[in-house]
């Protein structure tokens, strides 16, 4: 088959497309009453493919130009009188016109797979118009706010960073340092998205299990503090069981992506470690009836703390590098236990960026290990501060028996 045709079947597919969608929207409107449909959709898309080639083989892409300046100014024309009698201000279908045209002008003139891409993704968002609105209406300024921060982080300040090492011993790498600060940034957006899906109010479970993709040690004080007003401190502890279980799963997820050698390294223990965690999370809220009250509210981000978590992560990189390079596996093991006390995603992405100064897989998974094993000691150390014994006492159970289940995990003969 000639190439071109197929190109020009494609211009057409695509108008076709969005003509479908835009002609299902008007369906119950009287026949001759609209500007546009099916037909015409699938035929703008063709002019605009048949006139592309017009002007690939005269070589004058004035041909291309021209005719979309007069297809606009026809099809807007039609539009202005349609909306003028319709009382309708809406721009959609102009723009949905244009760009069909224009879509079938690249799929002759240009990449067609990125034209086939975008008339898809055109009569996607027409048809998610609903969708989008009732998403309008349930947005809130913190929401927005948030989803902007993240917007400028990855799209204005992360490519302005230099992408190399700033310091004597290759710890600090500015790129490295935003880059696993933007990642951090997303996965608490992701949580959050999920507990309003969700919803907040559907109980304890969802919120500190949302919450722990964030911050297990926050969901773990937030429930100290509910539990020493709560009848019933026992589901407290459960969910902050569970909470304990998402975070090691959280870290593994993060070595999966950042640096999926180590995992074999870490994935065994820390597996053993996040069951026994669930185990005990499941026991303690199935033993006891609902605490007094709601699921714990979370906003997505603050820019302040993720300033921080940057700071932190520059500091930690930067002395886990330098003890590295002085006192080799000794050195990262002391400082990733430091650094998990009070952050784990510190310690922990500090720690696998070593892999690539010649650091022994092996000694990187211990200290994986060894920041997951401080950070359950730290955020236990808090909940014993600022919760009942009833709440920390059945936490620390889990916490011990999870410690025995990894370390054992650990100590067995590696399966190849």
């Amino acid at each position: 088959m000639d190439p071109l045709i197929a190109r020009l079947g494609l211009a057409l597919a695509i108008g076709l497309l969005v003509g479908l969608e835009r002609g299902w929207q008007e369906r119950d409107a009287p026949a001759h009453s609209r500007t546009a449909g099916i037909r015409t959709f699938g035929i703008s898309g063709l002019l605009g493919g048949v006139l592309a080639a017009l002007a690939d083989t005269l070589d004058s892409v004035s041909v291309l130009v021209g005719g979309f300046i007069a297809f606009a100014a026809i099809f807007a024309w039609y539009k202005a009188r349609e909306a003028a009698h319709d009382e309708d201000f809406s721009v959609t279908a102009v723009i949905a016109g244009l760009g069909v045209f224009a879509l079938g002008a690249l799929s002759v003139a240009g990449d067609y797979r990125a034209a086939a891409a975008g008339g898809t993704a055109l009569a996607a968002v027409l048809a998610s118009r609903e969708i989008l609105h009732g998403l309008l209406k349930r947005l809130t300024w913190i929401e927005l706010r948030s989803a902007l921060i993240l917007a400028v982080m990855t799209a204005i300040v992360l490519p302005l960073l230099p992408n190399r090492t700033m310091d004597p011993w290759g710890g600090f790498n500015p790129w490295e340092v935003w880059f696993l600060t933007v990642l951090m940034a997303s996965i608490s957006f992701a949580g959050y998205v999920a507990v309003r899906v969700l919803g907040t109010t559907r109980g304890l479970l969802v919120s500190s299990l949302a919450g722990a993709i964030v911050s297990s040690t926050a969901v773990t004080m937030a429930l100290a503090r509910n539990a020493t007003s709560a009848s019933s401190p026992r589901p407290l502890a459960g969910a902050a069981s569970l909470a304990a279980m998402v975070s090691v799963l959280r870290v593994c997820a993060v070595v999966l992506i950042v640096e999926p050698s180590v995992f074999a390294a870490v994935g065994i223990p820390a597996i053993a470690a996040s069951l026994v965690f669930a185990a005990c999370g499941a026991f303690l809220l199935a033993r006891a009836g609902d605490p007094k009250g709601g699921a714990l509210a979370r906003n997505p981000f603050e820019l302040g703390p993720l300033l921080l978590f940057a700071l932190l992560f520059a500091v930690v990189a930067t002395a886990s590098a330098a003890l590295a390079a002085q006192f080799g596996g000794r050195g990262l093991l002391a400082s990733s236990t430091l650094a998990g006390t009070f952050d784990v995603d510190v310690s922990v992405l500090s720690a696998l960026r070593l892999v690539k100064q010649s650091i022994p897989i092996e000694t990187v998974g211990q200290a994986v290990l060894a920041a997951l094993a401080a950070n359950a000691v730290g955020r236990l150390s808090l909940a014993v501060f600022v919760g009942p014994v009833r709440f920390w006492l059945p936490l620390a159970g889990a916490t011990l028996i999870a410690a025995v289940a990894g370390y054992g995990a650990m100590l067995l003969p590696p399966i190849l």
